[in-house]
């Protein structure tokens, strides 16, 4: 937690609260279905908070905007930045039900009014979001099939394009040669000095 007040340093203390409640939470949910790896979870608020909080440092999503996580899994990056950014709506969606049992549970727990949860595959979704966020459920260019057409036209207020922004790590050169639109790179190392994510990235795709 010492790590999420070094990197954003301006939360409330509504926001630190539901900070520090997350790694309780996933921890008791853990013990039951296997949301996170075993191996990660000593890492918690490095590898699934801040990691997920990478989004926040290459862009700050605007009040009122519309938020699609697609394949959120327990809830990442989804419920880390609904906490940063309570003003924001998130959709969080995945195929495994009893993963999105989870992110209701937490959410109600920490009392967050701007996420909704919905057990539906990417192409289910109805409706055109500002923003689709997720943390490398496939490759890049698998991705954006699924989820080019639900993206609003246009850019927002402050001219960042609407789009994509994916969290993915390790050499993408290949991956990017079947990656139509347009796109740009921000190394997560830019922003955080643990060695985690010297090689962990957002990308930001706009069609």
């Amino acid at each position: 937690m010492e790590t999420i007040r070094h990197y954003f340093p301006d939360l409330t203390p509504q926001q630190e609260s539901q900070f520090l409640q997350l790694k309780t939470l996933y921890s008791d949910w853990n013990n039951r279905i296997n949301v996170i790896s075993r191996k990660d979870f000593d890492n918690f608020y490095e590898r699934h908070v801040l990691h997920s909080l990478g989004i926040a440092k290459v862009y700050s999503f605007l009040p009122g905007m519309q938020i699609l996580d697609v394949g959120t899994g327990g809830g990442f990056p989804g419920i880390p930045l609904a906490i940063l950014f309570p003003e924001t709506q998130f959709l969080l969606v995945d195929s495994i039900g009893k993963k999105i049992t989870v992110v209701k549970d937490i959410a109600e727990k920490i009392g967050l009014q701007n996420v909704s949860a919905m057990h539906l595959r990417a192409e289910e979704v109805k409706g055109t979001f500002d923003f689709i966020i997720s943390r490398a459920v496939t490759a890049m260019p698998i991705f954006v099939g699924w989820v080019k057409h639900k993206i609003k036209k246009g850019t927002s207020k402050d001219g960042f394009s609407n789009g994509i922004l994916y969290l993915k790590g390790g050499d993408l050169s290949e991956e990017f040669k079947g990656l139509t639109g347009k796109f740009k790179t921000y190394p997560l190392a830019s922003y955080f000095s643990e060695e985690f994510f010297e090689t962990k990235k957002v990308i930001h795709w706009v069609n």
